[in-house]
């Protein structure tokens, strides 16, 4: 374990280290700019979409003849079902016990420049997806790359869909079974191996049955989990209140200053700060990872750049909405100083707030968050390994990845973290390289769209791309 240890922590001071954050931030700010801040100026137009996406009918003037299984509504739930998880409370304690308060500016920067991001990779998930041997609809960073770029970058996508099959045993399966194994022991005593082999019996009840199934599940789950852990949160910062105002000015102060040693704390640079805060934010959001156009693909549309406004909202959802009220809790709390870590310091600071009550409902939040982000993370991986292997290999991957959930939950939380963090940034690269390449596609669907021209998946585009 200790070679292995040393191995991924090279790898990871590599691929997470100054010229991984300048792509991610890169790519996210020239799609932003090139898009002419769009995903900011029509938040409000996506919320919209998304609402009347509830039920998969055809938006007024789009003619859908059901290309697509899952509403767009349900598509966002199943990408946020895979999004909202232990990044949420797990990886925002992470990320201010190691980087500072200053790392939160750091994780909303990553939001907002993620949410063209995420509006870019959904666009290309729709316009390029193909249909597979039984019917269904699949696309991805893998197929934007084969029929975006052509067969000479076939195998850029292969490599993508081999660290997205992998890095969903960590990212979606094992970092989750174990965070919630280790919150449900330290909270009800409930013995690890019998937390993961619950997780691992509901949640084969659900991936067995298929993207229809989880995004029934999900389309269900993610609203209520989601309202109820703000709702809590918000009941925090209510006893808080007077803290609140100091939690910003020290977010944004310590954002670009040092932090020296206090207490618990060790103390931080303003390059852990950012680093801690974009490595944590793309954790939590998945923006340039390529993760959530797989769902988005599975989308009734045939509209992309409609099926991008409703993806963009994910990153600002989870990120700008809900890792906020985490940050603000942990922030006016103040046992973040104490040297806790994780998601036992996001329970200590509820309990803080709400005595014997907020560590059961960190608890139980994380339980469901982690849940349905196995279920999400599930359909990403096997995508990747159809992409990879072909249709009759989907249910040998369901079964693996059923099988690993127990494991995880009784493995070495400190090694799965790190293999998670180190799979996620061989994920994004691949991607964020075609991002990069099929931006002039993204900039035209995007203004022909808001211009009245419509440009289909599969029509040709006045510069030549198809």
């Amino acid at each position: 374990m200790e070679t292995m240890t040393a191995i991924f922590s090279a790898i990871n001071g590599v691929v997470w280290g100054p010229l991984m954050l300048i792509l991610l931030l890169g790519v996210g700010i020239y799609l932003q700019i090139g898009l002419k801040l769009m995903p900011i100026r029509k938040l409000g137009m996506g919320f919209k979409l998304m609402w009347q996406g509830r039920d998969a009918k055809p938006a007024p003037g789009e003619k859908v003849k059901d290309e697509g299984e899952i509403s767009p509504f349900n598509a966002l739930m199943t990408a946020l079902s895979a999004t909202i998880g232990t990044g949420n409370i797990a990886g925002v304690a992470t990320a201010i016990a190691l980087g500072g308060p200053g790392a939160v500016f750091w994780m909303w920067i990553t939001a907002l420049v993620g949410m063209a991001t995420k509006f870019a990779e959904a666009v290309l998930a729709v316009r390029y997806r193909e249909t597979d041997s039984m019917g269904f609809h699949i696309g991805g960073p893998m197929f934007y790359i084969k029929n975006g770029l052509g067969r000479k970058w076939l195998w850029l996508g292969g490599a993508f869909a081999f660290f997205g099959a992998v890095a969903a045993f960590g990212i979606g399966n094992t970092v989750q079974s174990n965070s919630v194994a280790d919150a449900l022991d330290s909270t009800f005593g409930l013995p690890p191996w019998v937390t993961g082999v619950v997780i691992m019996v509901l949640a084969a009840a659900v991936i067995l049955g298929g993207i229809k199934r989880i995004a029934k599940v999900a389309g269900k789950l993610v609203p209520i989990m989601g309202i109820a852990y703000i709702l809590a949160g918000l009941a925090v910062l209510t006893v808080n209140v007077g803290q609140i105002g100091d939690a910003f000015g020290m977010i944004f102060y310590y954002a670009f200053n040092p932090h020296a040693a206090f207490g618990g704390f060790a103390g931080a640079a303003v390059m852990a700060a950012i680093r801690f805060g974009v490595a944590r934010g793309i954790f939590s959001n998945e923006a340039g990872l390529g993760s959530a156009p797989i769902a988005h693909a599975a989308a009734k549309t045939k509209n992309p750049v409609r099926q991008g406004l409703i993806a963009m909202l994910g990153t600002f959802i989870d990120t700008i909405v809900v890792c906020s009220i985490t940050a603000l809790v942990i922030l006016t709390a103040t046992v973040w100083e104490t040297g806790e870590a994780g998601a036992s310091l996001t329970a200590l600071s509820f309990d803080a707030a709400l005595p014997g009550v907020g560590n059961q409902i960190v608890s139980l939040a994380l339980a469901i968050f982690a849940f349905t982000t196995i279920l999400g993370w599930s359909f990403y991986g096997e995508k990747c390994f159809q992409f990879l292997f072909g249709t009759r290999s989907i249910m040998l991957y369901r079964v693996l990845f059923v099988l690993a959930i127990p494991l995880g939950a009784m493995a070495n939380l400190g090694f799965i973290w790190l293999m998670a963090d180190t799979f996620n940034a061989m994920m994004a690269i691949p991607n964020l390289i075609a991002l990069a390449l099929l931006s002039p596609v993204v900039f035209k669907v995007t203004k022909d769209y808001f211009d009245g021209k419509e440009v289909l998946p599969g029509e040709e585009l006045e510069d030549g791309h198809s």
